[in-house]
C-alpha cells in the first residue's frame, strides 16, 4: 500500500464537503476520483498532497515514498526555456555524466594505484548511471515533449512567453520526468488534444508507480483507471474496474438504494396509518399498542433518498422547421494566418440528420472552419452554400456570443423577446440559476456557468443545424450525460468539434478528421474511426475515405453513405412506434381486466364476449409487434 487516507473530513463555513473519508492505494492502482462539480475532488487532492490540513482525518504516504501532484492551474515563473526546464529535472544524472567524463580524463595521467581507484569509482557510477536512464533521458525527454504536443522549434521558447495551458503541459512533462511513486493528476488532459491524450493514456498505463485521477474525460477515465473512488454527498464510495464498470454499478445500487428507501416510505406510512387508527378507537389496549408501535417507529434508522440522476439540467433540443435534405455543401476552402497555412481546398457537405464530429490535432483550423461557416471570418477562397430553410444555432467555446455587460435575464430576454417574464425565469431555472442569479452580470460568471447560458440560448433558438465549438468544455459528467441525450434525441442536423471522445463515441454518426493532408471521412462512431484508421484510404468526392477490407465499405460513394443512414434512422423510427403501440395495447388489455371483473359486466354475457373479443385481437397483434421489434433488434 502507497497510500491511506482514513476518515477526511473537511468544511467550508460549516458547509461539509468530505465527510469520513476512507480509502487506500495500492503501489499500482490507477484510481479516478469522480463527483459533480463541487462534490470536493480537487479539495480531497490539496488534502492528500498537503496543501489543506483536514479538520479530521488523515491522509498517510508509505514510508519512502514519493509524490508528485500537478494541479489544474500551473503559475510557472522561470527563466528557462522547455527544454531546459524538463532538462533540470535530470540534474543528478547530469551531474554524474560530468564526473565521468572528469574520471576519463583523470585516468590519462594517473599513476597505477590511482588508476585502479579510480576504475573502481569508475565502474560504480557508470552502473549507477546507466541504471538510472542515463543513456536515455535526452531521447525519453524528447519523447515527453513530442508527446505533449511541443514540436521541436518550440524546444527552445522561454517559459515568460507560453501561454497558461503550455505552461500546464510542461508541468505534466517535468511530473511525469521526476516519476515519483504516486503520481497526481487534476485535469490533466484540459490543455492536450486528442493525439497528445492518447499519448498520455499509453504513457500512464505503462507507469510503473500509481496514479490518482481526477478528470472529466470519461474515455481517458475507461482506458486508465483499475479502480473508482466516488464522491457524493462528501461521502466516498470505492468501485473497481473502469468508468464504465463503475457507472454500471452506481446505477445498480442505486436502483436497489431507490427501492429500499421507497419500500420505507411505504412501510413507515402504513406503520403511521395503523397508529392513528388504533388512537381512533380511545381504548387503554389499543392506545398502549399504537404508543409500542410509536416506539418502534422511531428506533428505526431513516433511510436517505438516492440523488436523483441526471437531474442538474433540463435539456431539450428540437427544431422549429424541417430543412431541406441538402443543408450545406462546402468547396475549394482554403485559410491562412500570414505566413500560417491553415488549410487548402477543403470540401465536404452536410445532409439532413447526419450527426457529424469534426477532430483533429490542435492548430489545424477545426475552429476557424465553425467561425468561416457562421460569417465570423471570412475564408481566403472556396465556396459555402446553406440549405434550403436552414436556421443555424451556434455554441462558441469562448462564449463570443454573449454580452459581458448583460445580465442573464438581459441575455435571453433580449434575444428572444416573445418570451415573457416567467418563461425566462423558468429557462433560466432548467440551467440552474434561480433567484437573484438571474441578474448576475455575464462577465461575472465562470465558464462552466457562461456554458450553461450558452446551451441555453441554443435550446431557445430551435434551429435545424446546431454547430457547436467544444461543448463539453467546463461542464461535469452529469452535465455531459444530459447534453449527450439531448444530442442523441435531436432530430436536426449536428456538426461539432469536440476532443471528447466518448462524447464523440455517444453523439456522432460521422467523423471528420482534418489534418494537414486535409478531410478524412469515417462513416461511424469514434470508436469506428479508430478501428479504421490505419486501414489503406481510397480517394472519393474531395474528401479522403478510409477503405476496409469489404469491397462494398471500399467503393461506398456519398450516394450510399446517405441511403444506409436513411435506412438506419428509417429503422429506429419503426422501433419507437412499435414500442409506443407495444405499451398503449398492454395498458388497454390491463383495463380490460379491470372491466371484466366488474360486476355490472362479467354478468353481461354480451358485453364480456366484446371485450373478449377485443382482448384476442389484442393478444394476437402483440405478438405480430413482438416478433417485428425481435427482427429489427437482431439486424446489423
Amino acid at each position: 500500500m502507497i497510500l491511506s487516507c482514513q476518515n477526511i473530513s473537511k468544511a467550508f463555513n460549516e458547509n461539509t464537503i468530505l465527510k469520513n473519508i476512507s480509502f487506500h492505494i495500492e503501489d499500482y492502482d490507477k484510481t479516478a476520483i469522480v463527483g459533480i462539480n463541487g462534490a470536493g475532488k480537487t479539495t480531497l487532492l490539496k488534502i492528500i498532497t498537503g496543501e489543506l490540513e483536514a479538520d479530521e482525518g488523515l491522509a498517510i504516504l508509505s514510508k519512502e515514498k514519493t509524490l508528485g501532484y500537478l494541479a489544474q492551474h500551473q503559475s510557472i515563473e522561470s527563466t528557462h526555456t522547455i527544454y531546459d526546464e524538463l532538462l533540470s529535472v535530470k540534474q543528478e544524472l547530469i551531474q554524474m555524466e560530468h564526473q565521468i567524463r572528469e574520471m576519463e580524463y583523470q585516468m590519462n595521467d594517473a599513476s597505477d594505484a590511482e588508476l585502479e581507484k579510480l576504475m573502481e569509482s569508475y565502474a560504480l557510477l557508470t552502473h549507477q548511471f546507466e541504471s538510472g536512464g542515463g543513456y536515455s533521458y535526452k531521447s525519453e525527454l524528447v519523447g515527453v515533449l513530442k508527446g505533449l504536443g511541443f514540436e521541436e522549434q518550440d524546444f527552445h521558447k522561454p517559459i515568460s512567453t507560453l501561454s497558461g495551458g503550455q505552461k500546464t503541459r510542461v508541468a505534466l512533462g517535468r511530473l511525469l520526468l521526476l516519476k515519483p511513486d504516486l503520481i497526481i493528476l487534476d485535469e490533466p488532459t484540459n490543455h492536450l488534444d486528442i493525439s497528445s491524450i492518447s499519448w498520455l493514456e499509453t504513457y500512464l498505463l505503462n507507469y510503473k508507480g500509481a496514479v490518482i485521477l481526477v478528470s472529466h474525460d470519461r474515455y481517458f477515465l475507461d482506458r486508465i483507471a483499475n479502480k473508482v473512488v466516488e464522491i457524493d454527498q462528501s461521502k466516498a464510495t470505492v468501485f473497481q474496474g473502469n468508468y464504465s464498470d463503475y457507472a454500471k454499478k452506481k446505477e445498480q445500487l442505486r436502483t436497489a438504494a431507490l427501492k429500499a428507501y421507497m419500500n420505507q416510505q411505504q412501510e413507515i406510512k402504513h406503520q403511521e396509518e395503523v397508529i392513528a387508527k388504533l388512537k381512533s378507537f380511545n381504548r387503554e389496549k389499543s392506545i398502549k399498542r399504537a404508543e409500542s408501535r410509536e416506539k418502534m417507529l422511531q428506533k428505526t434508522e431513516l433511510l436517505e433518498k438516492p440523488s436523483e440522476v441526471r437531474s442538474d439540467m433540463r435539456l431539450t433540443l428540437e427544431p422549429r422547421w424541417v430543412s431541406g435534405n441538402d443543408v450545406l455543401h462546402i468547396e475549394g476552402l482554403t485559410k491562412a494566418f500570414g505566413s500560417l497555412q491553415l488549410f487548402d481546398s477543403l470540401g465536404f457537405e452536410l445532409k439532413r440528420g447526419e450527426h457529424v464530429a469534426l477532430i483533429g490535432d490542435n492548430g489545424t483550423g477545426k475552429t476557424t472552419i465553425l467561425k468561416i461557416i457562421n460569417g465570423l471570418l471570412e475564408p481566403d477562397c472556396g465556396t459555402i452554400r446553406i440549405g434550403t430553410n436552414v436556421q443555424i444555432g451556434y455554441y462558441d467555446q469562448e462564449h463570443n456570443v454573449l454580452h459581458r455587460e448583460k445580465t442573464l435575464f438581459e441575455e435571453i430576454s433580449d434575444a428572444y423577446p416573445q418570451l415573457n417574464h416567467t418563461q425566462i425565469r423558468n429557462t433560466l431555472a432548467a440551467f440552474l440559476f434561480t433567484g437573484e442569479d438571474v441578474f448576475k452580470k455575464i462577465g461575472d460568471l465562470s465558464g462552466g456557468e457562461r456554458g450553461r447560458v450558452s446551451l441555453a440560448k441554443l435550446m431557445l433558438s430551435e434551429a435545424n443545424l446546431l454547430i457547436l465549438d467544444e461543448p463539453t468544455n467546463h461542464l461535469d459528467i452529469v452535465s455531459k450525460e444530459i447534453l449527450e441525450d439531448a444530442l442523441n434525441s435531436y432530430t436536426g442536423t449536428l456538426l461539432y468539434v469536440s476532443h471528447d471522445r466518448y462524447f464523440v463515441n455517444r453523439t456522432a454518426s460521422r467523423i471528420l478528421e482534418l489534418s494537414p493532408s486535409g478531410l478524412t471521412s469515417y462513416l461511424g462512431n469514434y470508436d469506428y474511426y479508430l478501428e479504421k484508421k490505419q486501414a489503406p484510404v481510397v480517394e472519393k468526392s474531395g474528401v479522403t475515405i478510409p477503405s476496409t477490407a469489404k469491397e462494398t465499405e471500399a467503393k461506398m460513394d456519398w450516394k450510399e453513405q446517405k441511403e444506409l443512414q436513411a435506412k438506419q434512422r428509417k429503422k429506429k423510427n419503426e422501433l419507437k412506434r412499435i414500442e409506443e403501440r407495444i405499451d398503449a395495447l398492454e395498458n388497454r388489455e390491463a383495463e380490460l381486466d379491470v372491466l371484466m371483473a366488474q360486476p355490472e359486466v362479467c354478468t353481461n354475457v354480451a358485453k364480456l364476449q366484446e371485450l373478449s373479443r377485443e382482448k384476442e385481437g389484442i393478444a394476437e397483434e402483440l405478438m405480430e409487434l413482438m416478433d417485428r421489434w425481435e427482427v429489427l433488434g437482431a439486424e446489423d
